[in-house]
């Protein structure tokens, strides 16, 4: 298994831990403006990033030189999804205690970087979908 896979794994696995942990904060209703984080944990750092490193390494070879296409993209892609999610994380609920510009311009960075993560797990991952 590729090192970039298992980092995309064993950060899925943090992050599924990290949100059980707040689920079981938020049903003791220690505060509600940590739901969104809540769901962005589960989506985007646990099932997202498990996805995204299942597809690295399971999706069929881009080419014989590139199997898994281009691997400075693939980390490319690992850092942007897990710095927008981080910033998301420590943004969302200081904006929703208490609203400033500052977080509000880190809540547009955190969702610029995951979009750009997004654009780049494509950009990597289209030209190995294709027929047998």
């Amino acid at each position: 298994m590729p090192l970039l896979t298992r980092t995309f794994i064993k950060t899925a696995l943090v992050y599924f831990m990290l949100a059980l942990l707040l689920g079981i904060l938020l049903s003791l209703h220690v505060s509600n403006s940590l739901f969104p984080v809540y769901i962005h944990l589960l989506v985007f750092g646990w099932l997202t990033q498990l996805i995204f490193g299942v597809v690295y390494w399971m999706f069929p070879k881009y080419s014989n030189q590139l199997p898994r296409g281009r691997e400075a993209l693939s980390w490319f892609t690992y850092g942007t999804l897990n710095i927008g999610l981080i910033l998301r994380a420590i943004a969302e609920p200081l904006q929703a205690s208490q609203a400033s510009n500052l977080f509000g311009v880190l809540l547009v960075l955190s969702a610029i970087l995951q979009w750009l993560s997004g654009v780049a797990f494509v950009a990597n991952t289209w030209q190995r979908v294709k027929e047998k």
